[in-house]
């Protein structure tokens, strides 16, 4: 089988929402949990998303996980392939972006690729290769505060500079502008130069419209998920791609709901307090993980008694940038996040085997360990709930009925976003909207 799109995501939310906007734009999307079996069945695919948990693990395992996709995906015929990364082009000086950038297209025997973090629905634009989030430059959205990722320059040029030894270069907004003829032409100009990577300015969806056009035949796009939106048309338009009725399609949703956050961001912070102030939840401390036994135990019977009732419930390590600093402080950053992680991971697998069958998890990080903790393979991937954020379901073994999950990248998402995930399921499955 060829399939239209191999994309290889760096981090498990990521995936689901590129994969959430090329659903959107009418491809059938699987996104697999790490390098899939040789012997998966690709039955109405078009495009296989590999989620990998790359983004901040050193550079040369980043690299080494992402040519094991790309090879998997080769093997699959896939006819472009992404590499997908944060909106935030969230990463360090020393990668993982433009290691892994270099090394795919090394593998792909090609000689430039594009960068397109811009997402304009969820208000991430790039203009003269300044990233902005809302009104905001980058480094002073809230990124500044990340906890592995702090990111403290807006300028993408001289940030990915910072990450790969060849030259990087932009494709201003003056040259989107007249068009993708112009923009193909720009980027052959600076493939003669050497310029490796391009930076591309993105202010709204035109912008990225004209960019796919430019790009669609391109062996390597990356990016954030915005321009994924925009490659299915260019894929329809050269007969790679056929038209189908609905490509989200998933089946009925069951059992109770269930919130878990590990997300620090602004935006989580935002939605965890929308949802305590209408339903319950209690909080995970990494400092008492640390030094409580019983203390993620606490948080499970909170929440068991709270789903005998009904739920939704809400458990959260989400927390200000003080008191997580703080923490990181006194345990270190990777044992602050890891205990978090194990916890929420262990309260998952529990809890969804009593009978939890609608799932929302917040952050990177989090779902990467609640999916390993559940052992979950792969994603079928639905409807949209907020921009970048889409249901998915999971078959698991001993349930009847597939697990309904959303992956919410800490970023995303309405302040409702917790409660309203719920309410647009039960929808769907009544059939009275389609999300």
């Amino acid at each position: 089988m060829t399939l239209v799109l191999g994309a290889i995501a760096d981090d498990f939310t990521g995936a689901t929402d590129l994969a959430n906007n090329l659903v959107r734009a009418g491809m059938r999307c699987i996104q697999t949990i790490g390098v899939p079996p040789s012997d998966l069945v690709l039955d109405d695919v078009d495009a296989v998303i590999v989620a990998l948990k790359s983004r901040s693990i050193p550079a040369a395992q980043a690299v080494s996980d992402s040519l094991a996709a790309l090879e998997w995906l080769q093997g699959h015929n896939a006819r472009q392939i992404f590499f997908k990364y944060c909106s935030t082009f969230d990463s360090t000086n020393a990668g993982n972006i433009g290691p892994v950038a270099d090394a795919l297209l090394d593998g792909l025997g090609a000689t430039q690729t594009v960068m397109v973090p811009a997402f304009p629905a969820n208000g991430r634009t790039v203009y003269q290769g300044h990233l902005f989030v809302g009104d905001r430059l980058l480094n002073e959205s809230g990124m500044q505060h990340h906890p592995l990722n702090p990111m403290m320059d807006a300028d993408l040029v001289r940030v990915l500079g910072r990450q790969t030894p060849y030259s990087v270069g932009l494709v201003p907004h003056a040259v989107l502008a007249r068009g993708a003829m112009h923009t193909l032409d720009h980027l052959a100009q600076l493939s003669t130069q050497g310029v490796r990577h391009v930076i591309c300015d993105t202010v709204d969806e035109s912008n990225l419209d004209v960019l796919a056009e430019a790009v669609a035949e391109h062996a390597l796009v990356t990016g954030g998920s915005g321009i994924g939106q925009a490659l299915p048309e260019q894929y329809r338009r050269k007969g790679w791609l056929n038209e189908v009725s609905d490509p989200g399609h998933l089946a009925p949703a069951s059992g109770n709901a269930l919130v878990l956050s590990g997300s620090c961001s602004r935006a989580t912070l935002g939605q965890v307090n929308h949802f305590l102030e209408r339903h319950p939840g209690v909080a995970l401390d990494p400092l008492l993980l640390a030094n409580d036994t019983n203390h993620w135990e606490t948080a499970l019977a909170f929440a068991r008694q709270h789903l005998a009732h009904g739920g939704p419930v809400l458990v959260y390590a989400s927390a200000d940038p003080e008191r997580v600093k703080a923490a990181q402080v006194e345990l270190g950053i990777e044992y602050a996040g890891e205990l978090v992680e194990q916890a929420l991971g262990r309260i998952a697998k529990i809890l969804v085997s009593e009978g939890v069958g609608q799932l929302v998890v917040a952050g990177g990080e989090t779902s990467g360990a609640v999916v390993s903790a559940l052992g979950i393979s792969q994603l079928r991937i639905g409807d949209q709930i907020d921009p970048g954020v889409p249901w998915t379901q999971a078959p698991l073994e001993g349930r009847n009925a597939p697990l309904s999950l959303a992956l919410k990248s800490g970023n995303f998402g309405g302040e409702d976003f917790f409660s309203r995930a719920f309410e647009v399921l039960k929808a769907v499955n009544e059939g009275t909207i389609s999300a």
